[in-house]
């Protein structure tokens, strides 16, 4: 019995104040402050985040905090990887078969285009002008008929479109060549059923005129090969033919619909169209890849934005959550704050008391919620597909996402701004249940004990 006092005057005194005999005139009279965050107030906190059993509501509402705080960070880092892989796996794959920029002639074709795209390849900043023919077809065999762009090229262009040549064999770059044969999607192999070597069958709209009108071209060529460049629409849908035989396919004579040109920086494209304009000459125009995609990179543009706002509450959620946990927690310890401020303890003190506590439970989920987040993203094609099998179903359908694999780009800095704004939330919610606590009177909290 007579060393409860002793310790209870050793107990204030470490808390910042005079024994409790020095500080009977005032709650906190004659305190003497403690350092900032020291280890009692530490040790105070974090036994509060560890109630006992009547307490466990308060401990539910914590946990809740937490789960919320690792979930909401963890799917705001997953979400933004995923759509910035999406947009960066898609652009390199129709950047990659489409060029960054597109010169098209006014009057529908392109009789000098070996002049043209010598004088665009002169431009600083173009590495590539092509001569190419496109034209819309209808393909069919083996009784399967689809819709098709048929894309006429030559063989050293296609070599060094390498989105498409490094899935090719040798031979099939050999057979592409003059005569009879193309190149088509694998997607498209698969759903007529051809392998290299058979046919399939081209109809043209518009081929020869007669005294009856235009009649369809009607043509087979040889499949030469096929390839993949991982994204369904192009592999389901394109059709290569060396450049002399579309021309003759779409009676073009000598001549060629567009001149694909690549330049060394695609973001930057807008700055090369009066250069590249001038140096094509007169009754030409040019378009972007920016130009001819907008309405899709614009909708994920506005996706991306809309899923970060959306995620973005759920850590506001979880911040709220820990506001009415800590108030909970500051009602029901409002004993114990008077006590530890008769014993000496300052205002500053509680408050900071209570401000590591609910800290604690925002840095913990944030940082729980980041090493979810980074680990998911750098498997989640495992995942992915552990999820389909387990399942049973298709994630991430290829002919709906346009890709063959769920990608994944985590950017540094968005990682970085959603962890600091989430850390951020997480201190903005304990200020005030924390000054609520430093508010408190001793007196009125004592006298209902």
């Amino acid at each position: 019995m007579s060393d409860r006092p002793q310790a209870s005057r050793d107990y204030g005194a470490r808390i910042g104040g005079a024994p409790r005999d020095r500080a009977a005139r005032s709650p906190g009279a004659g305190a003497k402050a403690t350092r900032a965050f020291s280890r009692i107030e530490w040790m105070i906190a974090l036994r509060y985040l560890r109630p006992r059993r009547k307490e466990a509501f308060i401990s539910v509402i914590s946990i809740l905090s937490f789960i919320g705080i690792a979930i909401g960070v963890a799917a705001l880092i997953i979400v933004m990887a995923v759509m910035n892989g999406f947009r960066h796996e898609l652009l390199s794959r129709i950047l990659g078969l489409n060029g960054h920029a597109i010169v098209q002639s006014t009057s529908g074709s392109m009789p000098d285009y070996d002049a043209m795209a010598a004088r665009v390849r002169k431009v600083p900043g173009v590495t590539q002008a092509t001569p190419i023919v496109d034209g819309q077809v209808m393909a069919s065999a083996n009784g399967v008929a689809s819709g098709v762009l048929v894309r006429g090229i030559r063989r050293a262009d296609l070599e060094k479109l390498t989105t498409v040549s490094k899935s090719l064999s040798r031979e099939a770059l050999a057979s592409f060549q003059g005569g009879d044969s193309v190149i088509i999607g694998w997607r498209l192999a698969d759903k007529f059923g051809v392998h290299p070597g058979e046919q399939i069958t081209l109809i043209a709209p518009r081929g020869n005129v007669t005294p009856f009108g235009t009649t369809p071209r009607v043509k087979s060529y040889t499949v030469a090969g096929t390839f993949n460049v991982g994204m369904s629409e192009y592999d389901s849908s394109f059709v290569f033919m060396p450049l002399a035989q579309a021309q003759l396919y779409f009676n073009l004579g000598d001549s060629v619909t567009d001149l694909e040109v690549m330049v060394n920086n695609a973001d930057d494209v807008e700055s090369f169209l009066r250069p590249i304009a001038a140096a094509a000459g007169p009754s030409t125009r040019v378009l972007t890849w920016q130009d001819m995609q907008s309405s899709l990179f614009g909708a994920l543009q506005v996706e991306r934005n809309v899923m970060a706002l959306i995620l973005g509450l759920i850590v506001l959620v979880a911040a709220l959550n820990i506001i009415s946990g800590l108030i909970m927690l500051v009602k029901d310890k409002a004993g114990d704050i008077a006590i530890l401020r008769t014993m000496g303890a300052t205002r500053g003190a509680v408050m900071r008391v209570f401000l590591i506590a609910g800290a604690s439970i925002g840095v913990i989920g944030t940082l729980f919620g980041f090493v979810i987040g980074v680990v998911f993203c750098t498997y989640i094609e495992e995942i992915r597909q552990f999820l389909s099998w387990l399942l049973g179903v298709t994630l991430f359908d290829p002919t709906i996402y346009f890709l063959s694999r769920m990608p994944a780009e985590m950017n540094p800095v968005e990682v970085t701004v959603v962890v600091l704004v989430a850390l951020a939330l997480s201190f903005l919610a304990t200020l005030y249940p924390s000054w609520r606590a430093a508010r408190l009177d001793p007196v009125e909290a004592l006298r209902y004990e």
